[in-house]
């Protein structure tokens, strides 16, 4: 009996890793025709379990020594092309645990790895040199549910396992003001190059759901991040003074913005001086109260060169919002906005120039961000209340913004366009656009 029970364990364990290496190959495109991020997952040369080193899925035993154990072993082992790190169906309740560099960490079908709720096992680590202080709060920060700091070759992917944050008792704590330090992220790379994330749920953080800080070469695909409209700060996706970052084939609904590109904090951002490039964002589905695709507010090291494309919101605060404010300083250039579906928005568009607030007393009001060719274009909703609005700063006037084939329609009909401190052009725009936008020199750039 024994050896029949080693057998089925063994050919157990031998079909589950046919299942996690034949998940690894290559994804097939998103549809004929259709362009996709190059997201090539290699085999890796060895493979493990999270149970092999302790880890029980019943959703009680905390499973974060047994993570630790296990990325240890994947660390020192060195296995040639890597390792692949295999959490089973089950619930896995973990406190936070580091990656490691040529790893992938794969949930099965039906796993789940769950954010204990006791928050005082929640180590905390230094704010990020472009923020200097926790988001939220002054000092430190809490450590994200999963973490990794200088990897390189890391994947997270499975069968559409989920990774659970419980965020509730964090909500709770940021909604009575007792919350002691920045909440937790439930994934954070830092300073990672050649990053993976795909099929994988991502539910309840804390605070933002995937959080890419000082990374390039990042591809997120066919992710799904949900949180309730009323969690606080729940962020989707936000690449933050990252460059050549690919997200597409994504469903998110949160609490607040589904995707936001940033590069830092005012004078701390100004001084890192790192911008995020490279931008590719398509065909993402989704709703929250807040933007569905955002830019800032915290833009200070700069975003340049994005393309984002086939968005389809619904139930919306704002469809497409450009946001930052005078002492962020930075730059916000190059940005394309095209082929946008939305159905229900308080705001179809917002570009504003008073966005946010600022870490403390030491930042420079002088410092003018530079807000530079904008194009939004091929927009079409319904069940809008308000066109929405273009508003630079008065010393910082924004430039070449163009609003091209921008069909906004709503009930009985939608509050006008307002604009201020903008130059650019308008074309083909429902309703009509304000006259900063018809009368300027820059149509030409819209034209073009």
């Amino acid at each position: 009996m024994v050896a029949s029970l080693r057998l089925s364990l063994a050919a157990a364990a031998a079909a589950a890793l046919a299942v996690a290496v034949a998940l690894l190959l290559p994804p097939l495109a998103a549809a004929q025709g259709e362009t996709t991020c190059p997201a090539d997952v290699p085999r890796r040369g060895a493979w493990m379990s999270v149970a092999s080193f302790g880890g029980v899925g019943d959703g009680r035993a905390l499973n974060t020594a047994a993570f630790a154990r296990a990325v240890a072993r994947i660390e020192r082992r060195r296995a040639r092309g890597g390792a692949l790190l295999y959490v089973p169906a089950g619930v896995w309740l973990t406190g936070p645990f580091n990656l490691t560099s040529h790893m992938t960490l794969f949930l099965a079908r039906g796993a789940v790895i769950r954010a204990t709720q006791d928050t005082s096992s929640w180590p905390l680590i230094d704010p990020l040199p472009s923020y200097g202080r926790g988001r939220e709060l002054p000092g430190g920060r809490y450590m994200s549910l999963i973490h990794g700091d200088g990897l390189q070759d890391v994947f997270i992917t499975g069968e559409n396992g989920t990774i659970d944050g419980q965020g509730s008792v964090w909500w709770d704590m940021w909604r009575k003001r007792t919350l002691p330090f920045t909440r937790p992220h439930l994934l954070e790379l830092i300073s990672s190059t050649d990053v993976i994330i795909s099929n994988v749920v991502f539910q309840d953080s804390p605070f933002w759901n995937i959080h890419p800080v000082y990374c390039s070469n990042v591809v997120i695909t066919n992710v799904t991040v949900l949180a309730p409209h009323d969690s606080p700060n729940t962020d989707g996706i936000d690449p933050d003074s990252s460059s050549n970052v690919c997200i597409e084939d994504s469903y998110i609904s949160t609490g607040d913005d589904l995707i936001s590109i940033k590069s830092g904090w005012d004078e701390y951002g100004i001084a890192f001086g790192r911008p995020s490039s490279g931008i590719t964002v398509r065909r993402i589905t989704g709703s929250g109260p807040f933007a569905g695709f955002a830019v800032g507010s915290e833009t200070s090291g700069g975003v340049e060169n994005v393309h984002v494309e086939h968005l389809n919101f619904f139930g919306m605060g704002v469809g497409i919002h450009v946001k930052t404010n005078s002492g962020r300083g930075g730059f916000i250039r190059n940005i394309t906005v095209s082929e946008v579906t939305l159905n229900g928005a308080r705001y179809g568009l917002r570009i504003a120039g008073d966005v946010g607030g600022h870490p403390d007393a030491s930042y420079d009001p002088s410092k003018l961000p530079v807000v530079d060719g904008v194009t939004i274009k091929n927009v079409w909703g319904q069940n809008i209340r308000q066109a929405g609005l273009v508003r630079g700063i008065r010393d910082s006037v924004f430039s070449r913004i163009c609003l091209s084939n921008v069909k906004l329609y709503g009930g009985d009909s939608v509050g006008p366009w307002k604009c201020r401190a903008v130059s650019g052009g308008a074309l083909d725009v429902q309703p009509s656009p304000c006259a900063e936008l018809t009368s300027t020199s820059e149509m030409s750039f819209c034209t073009n």
